[in-house]
């Protein structure tokens, strides 16, 4: 069995896997109306209950007529009426009739073809063919979005704009989803003071939990709990404990290290176990995972990028297992560097970088200032985490790495 706290830390990939393979999905459910369910993960296949759009429909502006070939130029068909949507003609088109139609407008019986306005002149009550008609029918299928019976979604699935828009189309009005985890999240520092208030001597103002609460709620998930909590064992073991009987997760930030006042990696071990302690990663290294009792615990570093890199690439795939969802990681791509980057080697990096694309087309980052993990500011505007590997040095312009890109799907 691997040493759970080798001298340098895991390796991030062996990390995630050890996590992933701890997490048990949460068997709770609840059906929402659809409008409540974007980000929310499936929890059944749907199903559509009947064909979509049911009927055969016009897919542009133009006039139907009763024949399947294509006319030339110079033939003529009597207007007899008119089809909109929701205004269907209600009879039969015969042969040598037609009958103006506009986009989405249900075809009679009969009607064969739609003839686009552009290629026809109307005259009184008759219709002039004045170009060729060409192949196409220009007509959509009754089951062009689904058949009856057809699987619109599977279980697992995370809901996004395009998949909501789709089941609304097909007359899904509720979904049943699965449960979101319950977070609980603990900041620990006896330097740390609201932000807003008075600083004294060596004091200063808390930002992890506004952080971490954010990109969460980016993410798609909220915080249920959140203490802030001095540097005591007395208090830190109180909240833990607390947090746990509430929540499905416990996550803090800070006293992970082996200093005098890190008081979490031991709290773990009485409280519940330690599966593994340390990163084998910069920004990161203090880390620790294990279960507060039964709920899996995330302990993550106190300097805030390092909380916010190690909460991206641990944290949140946790979350999306326990929601019972897939585990869906952010892209990666190859990028050159868009200036030198002067590093030692070490420990594996994860570097913030702005994504920039040059005159021909090429993904360029570009690394701006300091990216030290108490800077904050190293995250604002970053597009890519790049992955640069623990025995690289100093890198030149134009080198090749693979990045991270911080961006969700829209649709």
């Amino acid at each position: 069995m691997a040493e759970p706290f080798p001298r340098e830390g895991l390796p991030l990939e062996e990390a995630r896997s050890r996590v992933l393979a701890a997490i048990t999905p949460l068997t709770g459910r609840e059906r929402l109306p659809l409008g409540q369910c974007l980000g929310r993960v499936s929890a059944e296949p749907v199903r559509a209950a009947e064909a979509v759009p049911g009927f055969r429909a016009s897919i542009m502006d133009g006039y139907a007529i009763a024949e399947a070939g294509a006319p030339g130029p110079g033939r003529r068909w009597r207007l007899v009426g008119r089809s909109a949507p929701g205004a269907p003609y209600g009879t039969v088109l015969a042969e040598g009739e037609a009958i103006r139609v506009l986009t989405g407008a249900p075809l009679p019986e009969g009607a064969q073809r739609v003839l686009p306005q552009e290629l026809v002149r109307p005259e009184a009550d008759s219709l002039l063919l004045t170009g060729e008609a060409g192949a196409n029918p220009w007509i959509r299928a009754p089951e062009e979005e689904a058949a009856a019976g057809d699987e619109l979604l599977p279980a697992g699935v995370r809901l996004g704009p395009a998949a909501l828009g789709r089941l609304a189309s097909c007359g899904v009005a509720a979904l049943l989803v699965s449960a979101q985890p319950r977070v609980g999240l603990l900041i620990s520092g006896d330097e740390l003071v609201a932000a807003g208030a008075a600083r004294g001597p060596g004091q200063i103002w808390e930002s992890n939990g506004t952080l971490l609460r954010a990109l969460l709620e980016r993410l798609g998930y909220g915080v249920s709990e959140q203490r802030v909590v001095a540097d005591d064992p007395a208090s830190l073991r109180r909240a833990l404990l607390e947090l746990a009987s509430g929540c499905d997760v416990v996550v803090s930030t800070g006293g992970v290290s082996a200093g005098d006042s890190d008081w979490i990696r031991p709290l773990l071990a009485e409280l519940g176990t330690v599966g593994f302690w340390k990163l084998f990663l910069k920004p990161g290294r203090p880390f620790a995972f294990g279960r507060l009792g039964t709920r899996p615990f995330f302990g993550l570093p106190g300097n805030p990028v390092a909380a916010a890199i190690t909460a991206l690439q641990l944290l949140w795939p946790a979350l999306q297992r326990l929601e019972g969802g897939e585990v869906v990681l952010l892209p990666r791509l190859k990028v050159r560097l868009g200036s030198p980057l002067k590093r030692a080697a070490g420990r594996p990096e994860l570097a913030r970088a702005r994504l920039q694309v040059d005159g021909d087309g090429a993904l360029l980052a570009l690394v701006e200032g300091s990216q030290a993990s108490s800077r904050i500011g190293s995250l604002q505007g970053a597009d890519l985490l790049l992955e640069i590997p623990a025995e690289r040095g100093a890198l030149e312009a134009g080198e090749e790495l693979w990045a991270q890109l911080l961006r969700l799907p829209l649709l």
